[in-house]
């Protein structure tokens, strides 16, 4: 079924791949769907958090809302029956649906068909980077329309994201943890509206069962600005933002835009943190596209492509060597010279090896190897 064109979503992929990778990532998304085996209970939210969430449609209407249930297995991309590796990878997908129609509402069902042809594609192009250093969990959880969204106040901004998006990640959490996870560490992972949700989770859920904090190898918060003065980066409990390529229990981000951007980008701000998706340090040296293990786009794996730099004030990692025209994210949302599409696809297979080093260092350090 094709769709009209999305100007105002924040994946955006050639045309001419976009079949092809729909039909592999639902053939994929297929065989991983599976039951968990049954585990320990304990880890249910606290709902006392979701006493006020509210309509994306009327922000002064407080209404009560139900969280997905993901005993079902049709409410996972990745669900793995088996898993072998000794870490997992917990990954929430980016704006994967947008409003066709002004009388659409700005909140998705979780059986959306444009999010359920979408994320699977989405997943195919992000999470598999993960795939050698864990076995990969993605649940569906509904979305709000990004356009809407990111043109909100903050503080409505916070109230939507709230609502039926944090409902849906705590309940996936709460069932992952539960049947799924068996006690081994865990990445998270996210992109845009997922790395948002993950503020959330860092923030919200983590306080709620401190004894994961333990087990956390890190959370890949990418394509969504980390500021210093956030909630669980500050305070004696604290997470830390990375400062190296194998420091565990850490925050990761980086937000990826050109020499020149003709407009603001909208996830990210003057001074957020970020690290290099190269060196994985947080240093203003650049480092060229030469050191850089690869970049896959459209699913299609080019080589090295993007060098990057860490511009501390612009809060963004500066990518010089590639044609903003060609890859920049501009749709209505994001104006030219940022590259919020390709976050992920630039620095593919340096995500992959970073994460490869930090599971095997988490796992060193801990007696897990």
């Amino acid at each position: 079924m094709k769709h009209p064109p999305a100007p105002l979503r924040l994946t955006q992929r050639p045309r001419n791949l976009m079949a092809a990778l729909l039909a592999l990532c639902l053939t994929f998304a297929g065989t991983a769907l599976a039951g968990c085996s049954d585990g320990r209970g304990g880890y249910s939210t606290n709902k006392a958090l979701f006493t006020s969430v509210y309509d994306p449609d009327d922000l002064s209407a407080h209404i009560r809302d139900q969280p997905v249930d993901y005993a079902d297995p049709a409410h996972w991309v990745s669900r793995p029956s088996e898993t072998p590796l000794p870490v997992d990878v917990f990954y929430f997908y980016p704006t994967s649906w947008h409003k066709v129609s002004d009388d659409e509402s700005n909140l998705c069902a979780i059986d959306n068909e444009i999010m359920r042809e979408a994320a699977p594609a989405v997943f195919e192009e992000q999470a598999t980077a993960f795939e050698t250093a864990g076995n990969v969990f993605a649940p569906y959880y509904r979305q709000i329309d990004a356009a809407y969204y990111l043109g909100e106040s903050k503080i409505n901004q916070m109230k939507l994201m709230s609502g039926a998006p944090l409902l849906d990640a705590f309940a996936a959490l709460d069932y992952y943890f539960e049947h799924c996870n068996e006690g081994r560490p865990f990445i998270l992972a996210g992109h845009s509206q997922g790395s948002n949700l993950l503020e959330y989770v860092l923030t919200g859920y983590m306080n709620e069962h401190p004894e994961l904090k333990e087990r956390m190898v890190a959370a890949y918060l990418i394509g969504y600005g980390v500021t210093k003065n956030t909630g669980y980066l500050t305070g004696s409990n604290a997470f830390k933002f990375a400062e190296g390529p194998d420091d565990t229990g850490v925050v990761i981000s980086y937000n990826t835009e050109a020499p020149e951007i003709e407009g603001t980008n909208p996830v990210t701000e003057a001074g957020a943190l970020n690290i290099n998706p190269i060196t994985w340090t947080r240093t203003s040296e650049t480092a060229p596209a030469s050191a850089s293990k690869g970049a896959r786009i459209g699913g299609v794996d080019v080589g090295p492509l993007a060098d990057a730099t860490v511009d501390r004030a612009r809060g963004a990692v500066i990518c010089s060597t590639v044609d903003p025209d060609e890859y920049s994210s501009a749709n209505g949302v994001f104006p030219r010279g940022v590259y919020h599409a390709q976050d992920y696809a630039f620095y593919y297979y340096d995500l992959r090896a970073n994460a490869e080093l930090r599971a095997a260092t988490y796992l060193a350090r801990h007696g897990g190897v």
